[in-house]
């Protein structure tokens, strides 16, 4: 007997709660604090620096509830690592079929030779006056930002895969 994947919404939300960006995904499973997923693309997307994505880009989807970051590992439909993509982000609430997560605008772009590329800076500035960010939660993006830019550095879960 085969056992189906739970499918689950996630949300990203904005600081105000508002939701930003909405998809499904199969639930893989929970190893201590992370979460994993597995979603496809249903359309192609073009995005200012990841170019255009293809329609059944499968994207691996790790999210940590103690984390104030997940990542992204795009593949290409032919099953070839694209690249991961990273954001900031408050640790993520999980229930029933739904994970929601704030999302702090600051990304990360890594490329298949890792190199990388921080992204959206100027948008977490913008927010963080708009939103009115406390001191402290502006402090712990920066610090997740450098855990993340030290995963990808060391190649570190999820950051170890081989193609």
């Amino acid at each position: 007997m085969v056992k189906r994947k739970k499918i689950v919404t996630i949300n990203s939300r904005k600081y105000d709660g508002k939701v930003h960006r909405t998809w499904a995904v199969k639930f893989l499973g929970q190893e201590n604090s992370l979460l994993s997923f597995v979603g496809k693309f249903e359309k192609k997307v073009t995005h200012p620096f990841l170019g255009v994505i293809g329609r059944g880009t499968v994207s691996y989807e790790f999210y940590w509830l103690d984390c104030w970051y997940s990542v992204f590992r795009f593949h290409e439909p032919d099953g070839s690592l694209r690249n991961f993509y990273c954001n900031v982000n408050l640790p993520p609430k999980f229930e029933n079929s739904f994970l929601d997560y704030i999302d702090l605008d600051i990304d990360v772009l890594v490329w298949k030779d890792f190199s990388y590329q921080v992204l959206d800076l100027e948008e977490f500035e913008d927010n963080a006056r708009i939103f009115s960010y406390p001191a402290d939660l502006r402090e712990k993006a920066r610090t997740s930002l450098s855990e993340l830019i030290f995963l990808i550095d060391n190649k570190l879960f999820p950051f170890d895969y081989k193609s």
